[in-house]
């Protein structure tokens, strides 16, 4: 799960390690190249910018160490090749705004399983894969009634949703000031197309919450987390996207969505937060979708609600 790194003056040496790490071009440009794509081994950025291996290693070290990047040794054809991926979500920097009596606040995380659904309703193609093998049949809605879903690490579908449902009973007791959800997601194309677009809808509590436009159907290269029998010829990885409830309003990759706001949607009430993702019939694009787990694409992570509570 990706990192949301927050700099103030309370905790000057981590906020200069940080801006240190972030006062060179090369490196922001290396974490430009990184976000556009995810999974870059170190000779590959070493191409990219022209620069020695052993100065790129130098700049990827201290990104590491920073908790902006991190790396992942993965077995290549001549040996072991050290891949490179983006770990913080954001980077905040609070420098004069917050004062002492501020209210702190905390964070409180839920992590999604793909295959712990509550409802759905998809049309082909669709599937389901696990970590070692397809769970039921492809291109079969059946598969998305097994016993066995629960195992997901990915899941596609050409329209229709699946409903999730994230307990509020822990967020009830304070006062909310933000909700995000994060996931990795992309457009669903027979076997791959990065040019095919989808315009994917979340609904938070039965209401259109978000909407966004996938680019396309990645597969242009292997995702990090992909496990060896999954063919290279199919879907590899997605983008990570972040849909945050403010009392503004809806906000999808920074990009306001709607004004539906946290008292709107209804976030505290009742027992559960529906959050339902797919795709219409009737959108502009309906290019399908993919959701990745956290054992598949190029983000360790499943679905992941974030609740901001002040203490």
């Amino acid at each position: 799960m990706k990192n949301r790194i927050n700099l103030d003056l309370y905790q000057p040496e981590k906020a200069a390690e940080i801006l240190k790490a972030l006062a060179s071009p090369v490196r922001l440009k290396m974490l430009h190249i990184l976000v556009e794509k995810s999974g870059l081994n170190i000779s590959e950025l070493a191409e990219e910018f022209r620069l020695p291996l052993s100065t790129t290693a130098l700049h990827v070290r201290i990104l590491e160490k920073t908790g902006l990047i991190f790396t992942q040794e993965k077995p290549g054809v001549r040996g072991a090749q050290k891949i490179c991926a983006i770990l913080a979500e954001d980077v905040y920097l609070n420098l004069f705004n917050r004062k002492k009596n501020d209210k702190p606040t905390r964070d409180m995380g839920y992590d999604m399983p793909l295959g712990n659904y509550f409802d759905c309703s998809v049309t082909k193609p669709c599937g389901i894969a696990g970590r070692r093998f397809y769970i039921g049949i492809e291109d079969s809605e059946n598969a998305f009634y097994s016993p066995n879903r629960t195992h997901a690490q990915l899941i596609w579908f050409n329209t229709g949703f699946l409903e999730y449902r994230f307990s509020n009973h822990f967020i009830k007791s304070g006062q909310i000031t933000e909700v995000s959800f994060s996931f990795e997601a992309c457009s669903e194309a027979p076997g791959y197309n990065n040019d095919w677009p989808s315009d994917i809808t979340i609904r938070i509590n039965e209401k259109d919450a978000f909407t966004f436009r996938s680019v396309g159907d990645y597969g242009d290269k292997r995702g990090i987390y992909n496990p060896d029998w999954w063919p290279d010829s199919a879907t590899q990885y997605g983008e990570l996207h972040r849909l945050e409830i403010t009392p503004r309003g809806c906000f999808s990759d920074g990009r306001k969505s709607s004004d539906l706001t946290i008292e709107d949607l209804g976030i505290t009430k009742g027992e559960y937060i529906s959050f339902k993702i797919g795709v219409r019939e009737t959108s502009e694009y309906p290019g399908g979708i993919n959701l990745f787990g956290e054992h598949f694409g190029n983000y360790r992570q499943n679905i992941v609600m974030t609740a901001r509570l002040e203490r």
